[in-house]
């Protein structure tokens, strides 16, 4: 791995995004951002944007107290159609999204936001991947949401927690899916400490 010419935080309390950052050999400290995500408002602003905008709010929140580190912020949505699925609030939302999503092919994506020091940098972009599921039945769903698996999971779906079998496939980033696409951050990392 390279080293890096500042430390990396990950502004994330996400375990799976933890355990990709891990897997892949970074060297980084886990700061959660102290934040109060607000409620989507119906489908008014374009999944990729709340994603790009709540990654960098993230970044930013803990970046603002750690200048000398490359900050990392991260969010995940779900697409189905033309409704963009956040973290269920309930069991309830959870079976709601849940029966939009599978037996159809949703959207992943994920704002990624990195901020680094002295030459200040930013970067905001997004990654998009396919999931085409297979049908549930509803005692398909209600084991699921028995489960928890639901919980803090956009879309209500968790694809490493024993949801894959109901995958028919992935196009795309199987990390992003996760919740951090290893690959494109791979190369903004090299691009930021490019130019530190």
């Amino acid at each position: 791995m390279t080293p890096y010419k500042a430390p990396i935080i990950l502004a994330s309390g996400s375990p799976r995004r933890c355990a990709l950052m891990h897997e892949a050999g970074y060297d980084f400290d886990i700061i959660v951002a102290d934040v109060t995500e607000p409620k989507m408002s119906g489908d008014a602003i374009p999944a990729a944007i709340w994603a790009e905008t709540m990654a960098y709010y993230k970044a930013r929140v803990v970046f603002e107290k750690n200048f000398n580190a490359i900050v990392i912020g991260a969010d995940t949505v779900s697409v189905h159609g033309k409704h963009v699925l956040g973290k269920p609030k309930d069991e309830a939302d959870a079976r709601f999204m849940l029966k939009e999503m599978f037996g159809g092919c949703n959207a992943v994506i994920t704002g990624v936001a990195i901020l680094a020091p002295s030459p200040a940098q930013l970067i905001v972009t997004h990654v998009t991947s396919a999931l085409v599921m297979k049908p549930m039945s509803t005692t398909d769903i209600e084991t699921y949401i028995a489960s928890g698996a639901w919980q803090d999971k956009a879309g209500g779906y968790a694809l490493q927690e024993g949801g894959d079998c109901f995958v028919d496939h992935i196009e795309g980033s199987h990390s992003n899916i996760v919740g951090l696409p290893m690959e494109q951050l791979a190369q903004l990392l090299k691009q930021v400490n490019a130019q530190l």
